[in-house]
This record gives structure tokens, sequence and C-alpha cells, in this order.
């Protein structure tokens, strides 16, 4: 009889993720403790689980045996950790919300108003690129530009971002707004594996062969480029529009418009403090409606050809 359901944790992460790194990053462990348990259960089942290979742990055939029941093991313990959540009915406690680095800006700058009037609650604020899994209760809720498919998850659209083209004065100073003098201009972009981003295809078909001087996987140094005036490129208006330092450069480009989803588990939903949470996320993106879309400001330049 196998003694301890964590052994059995992290040999699930372990034979998904394939190598010690992301198994501890997903169980938020150490290195020592994902080997030590893997050890352990070995022991215990008097079997080897996994051929250390150089680049990878392969799952051996007992372990491909046992996988199956381990998985149900782990969602039958999901389900019951997420039904518990509602039982008490009480609105105290933490609601864990991820966001990309685009909507942690945005809830950054108006964290007061989500929180003021609900001093029962603890907000966490989870920033990556990659969605948590709502089933394994990585997070409450997800605030995403993609609804998964996913029959145990629930979303609500929140708004529909606007983006356009920002730089400096003295580079928005050096165009019209036609295509070809955009093209002149000095870009600053998204690197090749962040092309998904939004406005990036718009940027890349604009520029056909060419590509912006400057790169990076990360928007924060991209909107910190654009405001030294190393080039233009494509920001969130409610970024552009409230910087000082920068001018826009063009109207909204339709084809970067981003509809920001809110998602929960079904299982969560009717949690009181999660439902607030929610109610509030809803009231927030409509008191900020025109700074979201792009209409409190006005564009410097209009587009021609």
């Amino acid at each position: 009889m196998i003694g301890d359901w964590d052994n059995l944790r992290v040999f699930l992460a372990l034979a998904e993720e394939g190598n010690l790194t992301a198994a501890a990053r997903r169980l938020r462990v150490s290195h020592p403790t994902i080997s030590r348990r893997i050890k352990a259960l070995e022991e215990e089942l008097g079997t080897r689980l996994f051929d250390r290979l150089p680049d990878r742990f392969q799952p051996t055939e007992q372990a491909l045996e046992l996988l199956h029941d381990v998985k149900e093991m782990e969602r039958a313990s999901l389900s019951i950790d997420r039904r518990s959540a509602g039982l008490s009915g009480s609105h105290l406690g933490t609601v864990r919300i991820s966001v990309d680095e685009t909507m942690a800006e945005f809830l950054g700058r108006h964290l007061s108003e989500l929180t003021t009037n609900h001093k029962c609650i603890e907000f966490e604020i989870a920033v990556a690129h990659i969605s948590a899994n709502l089933s394994r209760r990585e997070a409450d809720l997800l605030i995403r530009h993609h609804v998964p498919d996913l029959a145990s998850v629930v979303g609500r659209k929140l708004a529909t971002f606007a983006f356009a083209l920002y730089g400096t004065a003295e580079l928005a100073a050096r165009t019209d707004g036609s295509r070809s003098a955009l093209v002149e201009l000095p870009w600053v972009g998204f690197d090749d594996e962040h092309q998904y981003m939004p406005g990036q295809r718009w940027q890349a078909a604009l520029l056909g062969n060419g590509r912006p001087a400057v790169r990076t996987n990360n928007g924060v140094m991209l909107v910190n480029a654009i405001r030294g005036g190393n080039g233009v490129g494509v920001l969130p208006c409610f970024i552009g529009d409230a910087d000082p330092a920068l001018v826009r450069i063009t109207p909204v480009i339709d084809e970067a418009a981003t509809d920001q989803w809110m998602l929960v588990h079904s299982d969560l939903r009717n949690v009181p403090r999660v439902r607030i949470v929610m109610d509030a996320l809803v009231q927030l993106f409509k008191a900020h409606r025109a700074e979201i879309e792009g209409t409190a400001a006005a564009p410097t330049l209009a587009m021609s050809a």
C-alpha cells in the first residue's frame, strides 16, 4: 500500500513535465524534494519508475501502468478541493488572479478601485505568459485573450482592448502618417517567439521584409524602448495615451483589437469571495471603457496610403 499521496503527486508531475525543473516549478518545491520523493516511491513499489536520460525523465512501462490511476486520483482530489472551497459560505479568504503583462499593467493602475470596498478579501495577482491551470487551482480567476475549449471553464468577456502605434514627439514629427513614411522610421517590436502578441502581425505586414531594430520578449521593455526614442511600436491605448512622453501616431489598429475574458472553473464561480471579485472586475472594466478602447484621446496623425 502506498502511504504518501504527495509521492504520487510528485510522480505525476515528473511524468507529465519530463524534467526536474518543470516538475519542481509546478509543485513549488525544490529539485532535491522531487528526487527524494521519486526515490522513496520507487523503493516503496519495488520498481524503477523512470529511466534517467540526458535530457529528460522517461516513464518506464511500470510507470505508465500506474499513471492512469494516479491521474484519476488527482482529478478526484482536485474536485474535492474546489468544491470544499465553497462550503463555508464565508466572504473571507484569498482570491488569486492570473494575468499576462498587459493585464497586470492595467490592474496595477486601478488596483485600489478593486480592493477598496473588499477589505475582507486578500488579492494575489500572478503574472505569467502561460495560463494557470484552473482545474489544479493554480488560480481562482484567469484574465486572458482566449477562451479554452473546456466544459469545466466558464468565461465572460470583460472588454476589447485597443492598440495603436506610438513614439516620441521627435519620431512622430518625422512622419505624415502614410505607410511609406512609417516604414522609414526605426521600429521596436517583440521577438520571433512572440509574434502572436497584439499588433505584431500588422507591424510585420507593414514592414514587409524589414524587421524592428530592437526586439524583446517583455512588454515593460517594449514600452521603455519606445519611450526612450529607440523606435515606434504598437502599444495598448491605455498605456500609450496616458504616457506624456508618447504621441499616438496612428488611429486605433482594428487588426490588433484584443478581447479580454474573465475565466473561472465552474466549481468556483459561486464561491462568495470569488463571485465578489468577479463582479468587481466587471465594474472596473466598465468604468474604464474609454481608456481601454482608446477613445479617451484622439490620434495625432491619420494613416494614409
